[in-house]
């Protein structure tokens, strides 16, 4: 053997062993090669190939050994190991097959039974060297194929896992710069759908280097792997996708990065960048409006409520559960709101009618309520923040941020502002609601009374008439006002009433009722007291008509009245009295005041 096939066998069989004193016989060590028992044989087989370099049979056997070897070894967690085994096997078969002759087959053939075959032509046993130059031929095929395999199957599963962990780094990379659903899919801009592609790439490419790692695999046969890709369904956004995966089980889990990007893009392409063009579109609408009523000072009542029925936004809704730009659109809206319920109340400055104007008031403060309420919250709202979340927006709408914030500002401070003067005009107004006026006095018209006043009403039909009594000191005089919009009366009357009765101590017991002909031609007023004056009830009836007073009576009742009935026909007036037992009975006043019993 030359020096350096010398130094070539001194690698393969590797590092200095210990010396011995006894010699190794290969007979005896070809008793443990033989029973295949390689374990046992190897570190002798190594001291004796150290020492013999001439024996191309414990070539073979080596090169047995180092297959065997490479055959138990883990195909991804000692793949190293396993190449160099199998070159090991490959080195030595081939020393083997330099040193196998006819010459030593016939010298040595107890060692080479492994080969002994039957001749089919001569019916023969022997070995053919054919036979073991073939064998060994094969083995070496065998072990290059194996460890070109073993080499293709890691670099693929490698390649796969590689890839895989980009797919997630990029995925990573996007929850960090995006920290929530709604900011990603509202700030995503064309470079960023970029970068989703370039997830599916790496994704793709990781699939695909998996499916040829299974390839590959399968042709090895059983490599003590089988693993499956299991993809899992990214829901949850910061919280799924950002796991790494382990390629060595079975149940390969993985995140489906492609199914989530397709789903991201097409939401993106299909709602996102519509819905950027609609916002602006709908601000463009909004603002013609404002034109419109600040150029033609007309009520635009009818055009803010289809424009409102358009304010849904539910797609947007889905990625934004409060959007800034609806309630933005909702204050703009509110301001016009406002503005058209001040020109259309414009044309009833002039009027009489109170209740009207008061109504006008109402709606006119409700709007501002509902303008300094929006305005309030978009103001507080962290614009700054919530304009990148909008920046197409923003941008195209109002140019920078400081802008809409500005917007959002002015708007509080004049809702504040018209708050003040309109609440100070309703007050006005609510209490002028409550009053008739006549000459330099004010009759109340709602109860309880809201300050003190000589005018106690006993009865009151909103928005129709009032009756009460009217003190000066403790005498009291009866009164009947009808009730107009404008709260000045066109039916007033003042009568005499029983004075003893109906004393101003006397006020917590005495009643009234009322009757009308229906046609607000005639009225009748009866003031009664609960509280009995020389065993008699103190009643007094009134007939009011249109033109004024038509006559007035007192009259001492033994039974309390419950009901007074106006008889048209007749013009005569039924009093219903109850009795202590139950029993109803009419009494009758004719149509001049006199009671009929």
């Amino acid at each position: 053997m030359n020096k350096s096939s010398f130094l070539a066998l001194a690698l393969a069989l590797g590092i200095c062993f210990p010396s011995f004193s006894q010699k190794v016989k290969y007979k005896d060590l070809f008793i443990l090669l033989s029973q295949k028992q390689y374990d046992q044989a190897e570190h002798y087989l190594k001291r004796y190939l150290k020492e013999n370099t001439d024996n191309p049979n414990a070539y073979l056997y080596m090169g047995i050994i180092y297959q065997d070897k490479s055959a138990k070894m883990d195909v991804l967690k000692q793949a190293d190991q396993l190449i160099l085994d199998a070159d090991s096997a490959v080195y030595f078969y081939g020393l083997a097959v330099k040193g196998i002759t006819e010459k030593e087959l016939k010298r040595n053939d107890e060692y080479y039974q492994m080969y002994n075959r039957r001749d089919l032509r001569t019916g023969e046993f022997g070995v053919k060297l054919s036979d073991v130059q073939l064998d060994l031929e094969k083995r070496q095929q065998a072990l290059k194929e194996r460890k070109e395999k073993v080499s293709q199957l890691n670099a693929s599963l490698h390649q796969s896992e590689v890839l895989y962990q980009k797919s997630v780094e990029r995925y990573k990379a996007i929850v960090n710069r995006y920290p929530s659903e709604k900011q990603f899919y509202l700030r995503t801009n064309d470079e960023q759908v970029k970068e989703l592609n370039r997830i599916i790439d790496a994704f793709d490419s990781s699939m695909a280097a998996f499916s040829t790692y299974k390839a590959i695999s399968q042709t090895l046969g059983k490599t003590g792997y089988n693993q499956s890709a299991n993809l899992q369904e990214i829901r949850v956004y910061d919280k799924d996708g950002l796991v790494v995966a382990n390629f060595m089980v079975d149940d390969v889990r993985l995140w489906d990065y492609k199914k989530w990007v397709q789903g991201a893009t097409e939401a993106i392409n299909k709602d996102i960048k519509p819905l950027r063009e609609n916002l602006v579109t709908y601000d463009v609408e909004i603002n013609k409006l404002r034109e419109k009523i600040k150029k033609d000072s007309v009520a635009i009542n009818s055009e803010l409520a289809s424009l409102s029925a358009r304010l849904r936004f539910d797609q947007l809704k889905r990625y934004d559960p409060k959007p800034m730009p609806i309630l933005l659109f909702e204050m703009k809206m509110a301001e016009l709101e406002y503005a058209s319920e001040l020109i259309h109340n414009k044309a009833y400055k002039d009027s009489a009618d109170v209740r009207l104007k008061l109504n006008n008031s109402k709606r006119e403060m409700t709007a501002l309520r509902k303008l300094d309420s929006l305005s309030t919250l978009l103001a507080d709202r962290n614009l700054d923040k919530e304009a990148e979340d909008y920046e197409y927006f923003v941008n195209s709408s109002y140019g920078t941020t400081a802008v809409l914030k500005s917007l959002a500002s002015t708007t509080r401070e004049f809702a504040e502002r018209e708050k003040l003067r309109k609440d100070k005009e309703l007050t006005k107004r609510t209490e002028a609601f409550k009053w008739l006026v006549v000459a330099n006095d004010s009759i109340p018209i709602v109860t309880p009374v809201v300050r003190e006043s000589r005018f106690k009403p006993i009865i009151l039909v909103e928005e129709e008439y009032t009756a009460g009594l009217s003190y000066i000191d403790s005498l009291a005089t009866g009164y009947f006002y009808r009730i107009t919009p404008s709260r000045i009366p066109d039916i007033k009357v003042s009568f005499a009433v029983d004075k003893n009765g109906f004393k101003k101590r006397n006020l917590p017991v005495i009643k009234g009722l009322s009757a009308t002909d229906g046609k607000k031609q005639v009225y009748f007023v009866c003031f009664y007291s609960e509280s009995k004056i020389k065993d008699k009830f103190p009643v007094t009836v009134a007939k009011i008509a249109k033109t004024g007073m038509v006559w007035n009576m007192n009259y001492q009742f033994d039974l309390l009245p419950t009901e007074i009935i106006y008889n048209a026909d007749a013009g005569d007036l039924s009093v219903k009295v109850t009795t202590g037992t139950g029993e109803n009975k009419l009494l009758t006043i004719d149509k001049a005041g006199k009671l009929i019993k």
